[in-house]
This record gives C-alpha cells, structure tokens and sequence, in this order.
C-alpha cells in the first residue's frame, strides 16, 4: 500500500533546485534516487516531502520507478513559504569534524548565510564549501526548515569589514576585551538586520580587536567566564540571539 515515507527523525524531505506547483514534475538527483529507492524500499505510489527554499513544502507522489531512477510529482502544498531571521554567521574556519557539525547545527538553528573569514590566527587555509553545503542541506531537511543557508566563499578579515554594510549590525563575540553580557547587550541592541562574528581558537589579535571595535555597528558582548571552543561560542551566540531577538521569542 502506498503511503507517506518516514524516518526515525520523521517525514521523509528532499531538497529540491527545481520550481515546485501543482503537478509540477521533478527528477531526483542519483544520492536522492539512491535514497529512496534502496534505502527507504520506496515504491510508486509513495508520498515524500520536498522543498526548494522558493514555494514552500509539497507532498509529492513517486512514479516511474525503474532500477536507479523515479519521479517526483507534486500533488498539494503542506506548508507556506517562510524565511528565518537575517542573520548571518561569520566565522573563523575550523578543522574539518567541527565545521561538519558547525555547519548542522547553524543551519538548524536558522541561520540565514554561512561566511567563513580568515584571521591572523585561523589555522584552517581551506574551506570545503561542497561540503559544507552537503551538511547544510541535510541539516535543512531533517530539521524541518524551509530553506537553505546561503554558503559564501571566505574572505579576509580585513575585506569583509572593508566592504561591511551598514545597516547589518555585527554582534562581536570578544573573549579578550571587556563587554557587557551577551543577553545583556541584545536586549538594548537596536533593530534591523544582523551578523554574530567569532573567532578562530587563538582568538583574534589585538589589531584585528580594534578594527572590529570601530566600526559603528558592533555590539561587543562576552559569552561569561569560561573558555569555550571556537564551535561552542558560535553555537552558544545563536542559541541566545535565537531567544532574545529572532524567532524564539
């Protein structure tokens, strides 16, 4: 009998490039195809979940079943689309098994865009951005999101302030200088959109600390009095970010 394939975590939802509507045909890609076919045992008839961060959720039913391939039809959409808040994360690359779960957890947590920034101290010289994108998109379907986090391509400290736009604020996660707690300082922060910066596990270099110090629309706040991983600190500045200003409240 045909039903609506699921998982331990719940409904079973694919990320999709291709525009989603009444009857709209989409073509899934071979790790999908493998997914469903040989994984999930699905057979035609099945329903599965899809999403294009565009045209909301739609269920969608399997059809054309051959050995490696299928089709995707869509038959109603379940949910509208929606955006999460306009933050974006900007941080110092780190190795490869804390970026995984970086990248996971941000995207849960609803982060608009990724921007990875080298720093004098950053010890990681490449960033895998297929990869991150990879565990972006998973993370985006088994949480329920309707979107994706946009990926960007590092860049140097010193250009990213450069060409900062001034209407993001920028929440600095400094572990070095006096700041007011994080809970603190966002509650009397002022509106609009918004990027939480942190850095590599050295730390940023004092120079690095000035230059972020001057611009006009940072928010210098501390995340208490332990030393927390570079990983963690980010985690932990969404997490509060989420529960004071976006949409946790």
């Amino acid at each position: 009998m045909a039903h609506e394939l699921t998982e331990p975590g719940g409904k079973v939802r694919l990320y999709v490039e291709a525009s989603l509507g009444d009857d709209a045909r989409v073509t899934p890609g071979e790790g999908q195809a493998h997914y469903l076919l040989h994984v999930m045992r699905a057979k035609a008839g099945d329903r599965v979940s899809l999403f294009n961060g565009r045209d909301g959720e739609w269920l969608a039913r399997i059809e054309d079943v051959v050995k490696r391939s299928c089709a995707l039809v869509c038959e109603k959409q379940t949910e509208k689309q929606t955006e999460v808040p306009d933050l974006w994360l900007v941080f110092a690359p780190i190795k490869k098994t804390p970026a995984d779960y970086l990248t996971q957890k941000a995207t849960e947590l609803g982060v608009r865009a990724l921007q990875p920034v080298f720093t004098r101290r950053t010890i990681v010289g490449r960033v895998n951005a297929d990869r991150m994108r990879a565990n972006a998109i998973e993370a985006a379907e088994q949480s329920g999101r309707l979107s994706v986090p946009e990926i960007r391509e590092p860049v140097e400290l010193s250009k990213l302030l450069a060409a900062w736009p001034r209407e993001r604020q920028i929440l600095f996660c400094d572990e070095a200088g006096e700041a007011p707690p994080i809970a603190e300082a966002l509650a009397a922060a002022p509106a609009g959109p918004w990027a939480i910066l942190t850095g590599p596990e050295g730390g940023f270099d004092p120079a690095e600390r000035a230059a972020i110090r001057a611009l006009p629309n940072v928010t210098p706040v501390s995340l208490g009095g332990r030393i927390l991983r570079a990983d963690t600190a980010a985690l932990a500045a969404l997490v509060v970010w989420q529960a004071v200003r976006g949409d946790w409240r």
